[in-house]
């Protein structure tokens, strides 16, 4: 289980750039398609969105502490075809440009934030749920364990290496917000962070948190990133605010990422009573 849960990360991800098309004459989508169409890029803008950080030479960090084995990671998507120049700078070099999120990288930066989140030192890891003796170990997860590309044992790097350090108030937010993030593949939120999505999370919240983004600006950021690693949930949801009258551009982040939408019981209240969007390929992960 721990070793699909990698797969799936690895960026084996999302098609969610384009949405089906099935037009009732060769020129014209019919007005349902067109709003489809519409929502997707509300959602899922196809150009992407530019997150309000930088990953300076982080990557380098993470190889050079042995978080990420760059050999391992590298073939993952060498053997896909699909490590551009710009993945490879990422992990490998200095880029001091904003960071921006497509459903092309999507999965990419996945594993990095994740790579982040698992090895850089924090609080939340050495005292949250994550230590609970009910689980034997911080060990035994998905977003450990199943953390394969790491030099050695995952755990001789959880919590290990100083990448970002916070000061008491970033720190505070973190702790804050993590508590009120979710995500739909289980019941949990970023404070427990026992998956990838969970990890990867809170690796971007504790690099947000230190480059001084504002608490608006995380909420908004975490809505847009969570959109892309899981676009079937959120066209979902942007379907049945819509239905509310609600757009998109509307709605609160910091609701949207609550456990009423975003953690897997509150989706599935919300999908319930939603037509789903349809999407090129679908949505979610395939191995």
């Amino acid at each position: 289980m721990v070793l699909s849960a990698f797969i799936i990360a690895g960026g084996i991800y999302f098609s969610g750039g384009s949405v089906v098309k099935t037009l009732t004459n060769e020129n014209s989508p019919s007005a349902t398609q067109q709003e489809t169409s519409e929502l997707q890029q509300a959602v899922l803008p196809l150009e992407g969105v530019v997150l309000p950080i930088t990953w300076g030479d982080l990557g380098q960090q993470l190889v050079k502490a042995g978080a990420i084995d760059a050999e391992k990671f590298m073939a993952i998507y060498e053997k896909r075809g699909d490590f551009s120049p710009e993945d490879k700078a990422l992990l490998l070099g200095q880029n001091n440009d904003q960071l921006k999120i497509t459903s092309d990288n999507a999965g990419f930066l996945l594993n990095l934030f994740w790579a982040l989140g698992l090895a850089n030192k924090n609080a939340i890891l050495e005292t949250g749920e994550m230590t609970d003796s009910r689980y034997n170990g911080a060990g035994n997860f998905a977003s450990t364990g199943g953390w394969t590309i790491a030099v050695g044992n995952p755990m001789t790097h959880y919590s290990q290496h100083e990448f970002l350090v916070l000061t008491a108030e970033q720190q505070a937010m973190v702790e804050e917000m993590s508590r009120g993030i979710y995500r739909p593949c289980c019941g949990n939120s970023t404070h427990f962070p026992d998956c990838n999505h969970g990890m990867a999370m809170l690796g971007l919240l504790e690099l947000m948190a230190s480059q001084g983004v504002s608490e608006a600006d995380i909420w908004k950021t975490a809505l847009a990133v969570n959109s892309y690693w899981f676009p079937d949930t959120y066209l979902t949801i942007a379907t049945y605010r819509q239905n509310k009258n609600v757009s998109w551009a509307e709605v609160e982040p910091k609701e949207m990422l609550g456990a009423n939408y975003s953690s897997g019981q509150g989706y599935a209240k919300i999908a319930a009573q939603v037509t789903k969007p349809q999407q090129q390929g679908g949505g979610g992960c395939a191995v």
